[in-house]
């Protein structure tokens, strides 16, 4: 296909989630089914164009006079991808697949609107209601923030140090020019590519069959460096997901030790057992059930409370969720939130750490909810992070972005990652 039918293909997905209100993903694996003609190369293509679309959906919008998919599509080969009106009318002459040409009135607006003349949630491409609580989290430097969450983001891996270093995983994936994270320490990023280029498919290398490394976002990678395990220790990741968080402290731990994994939503645990295996991870032990946990009550050196949350950190991987989050949304993540600590506490042994970790940059779910916790649970104290994050990574590091060195978030204007919110609080009694 020529760019003018991967436009057209994408305008047609951009409708389609729009009608139907539908996860992009989702969209995006139809239209493949629908248009199996299509090549990887092709799919790949639209895909950038609609996970483009969407990041910059209201600034796009703004400066087009136009939200239609037709008036992104466009918008995304104007200001994305480096195209001309001249260059687009050109390229689609010839081509029966491309969209209908580019509106007049659409071009009369983008050549006379000034970004900087839009409203402040439109410049950050953020819903308008969720404005207050980036001011509140970032203070002056809250749309600098937002602008930085509507990037491409990189492919990042994590060198699984039970198989192999760092260095020969970088060796492994030299062809995708792969190279070292600058904070995480056994983190392997490859940058992310511009207009149609995709990135590799690392998961059909050998050296991934044969656990080597593991796909993991750096934020996600250096929350559980920072989670501080420690070989010989015992340890309980309550909300382990997929288990991203517990096979890297794992692999930290060496194998010695344990940590138990537990999700109360099984289907978001099960493929953490293909996971261990190809992993080589012999010290974890996965709970399907709360009733498995109840005799380790108040044993555990540290309990990892990777709690449910709005996903606001991570919206350049996920920017159709942004436009479907509501203050509802907001609310139920955060009594959920609340909830975990809750039953989560108990297994915190005396000296231990209860660990609170969000892929969010929301207060109300982040520094808002660990300060009620230690309020309503006095035996509990928040431990400063920033020093922490120098003896992890050292003084040299990039810093995260914290307001008062007890908590830290990261973000990709700050450390190059998602969004990630960390606290560790001790039990003191």
């Amino acid at each position: 296909m020529r760019l003018g039918g991967r436009l057209a293909g994408a305008m047609e997905v951009l409708a389609d989630i729009e009608a139907r209100r539908r996860p992009v993903a989702d969209a995006l694996k139809d239209w493949g089914l629908a248009h199996r003609f299509a090549g990887s190369g092709d799919r790949a293509a639209i895909g950038n164009i609609v996970y483009d679309a969407l990041r910059m959906k209201l600034s796009h919008a703004w400066l087009m006079d136009d939200d239609s998919p037709t008036a992104l599509g466009y918008a995304v080969m104007l200001r994305q991808w480096g195209k001309s009106a001249e260059q687009l009318a050109s390229e689609f002459e010839d081509d029966k697949f491309a969209p209908a040409p580019i509106s007049q009135d659409m071009l009369t607006a983008f050549a006379s609107r000034a970004l900087s003349d839009a409203p402040a949630h439109v410049q950050g491409d953020i819903p308008d209601w969720i404005e207050t609580s980036f001011k509140a989290a970032f203070g002056d430097d809250w749309l600098r923030q937002a602008k930085a969450l509507n990037e491409r983001p990189t492919l990042d891996l994590r060198a699984n140090t039970l198989k192999a270093s760092r260095t020969k995983v970088i060796k492994a994936l030299e062809d995708a020019s792969a190279e070292a994270t600058r904070i995480a320490r056994q983190g392997v990023r490859i940058a992310a590519g511009e207009g149609p280029s995709r990135l590799p498919n690392v998961t059909a290398e050998l050296s991934f069959q044969k656990g080597w490394f593991e796909v993991q976002d750096e934020g996600s990678q250096i929350v559980a460096d920072l989670a501080g395990a420690q070989e010989g220790e015992q340890i309980l990741d309550y909300c382990a997901g997929g288990g991203g968080k517990t096979l890297a402290m794992a692999a930290t731990m060496n194998n010695k030790g344990q940590v138990h994994a537990f999700d109360a939503d099984r289907k978001r645990l099960a493929p953490i057992i293909e996971r261990l295996k190809r992993a080589g991870t012999r010290n974890v032990q996965v709970h399907d059930r709360a009733e498995g946990l109840e005799r380790y009550v108040g044993k555990f050196d540290r309990v990892l409370v990777d709690a449910p949350c709005t996903g606001t950190g991570t919206w350049r991987r996920r920017p159709d969720t942004k436009w479907r989050l509501t203050q509802r949304n907001l609310e139920e993540r955060v009594e959920q939130q609340a909830q975990a600590l809750e039953q989560a506490k108990s297994f915190v042994r005396a000296g231990g750490e209860l660990i609170y970790v969000t892929c969010s940059v929301l207060p109300d779910e982040n520094e808002r909810q660990v300060r009620r916790f230690c309020a309503e649970n006095s035996e509990f104290s928040i431990r400063p992070a920033l020093p922490r994050w120098t003896e992890t990574f050292g003084a040299d590091a990039i810093k995260p972005h914290s307001a008062d060195g007890e908590t830290l978030t990261l973000t990709p204007a700050t450390t190059d990652t998602d969004g990630f919110f960390f606290c560790a609080m001790k039990r003191n009694a």
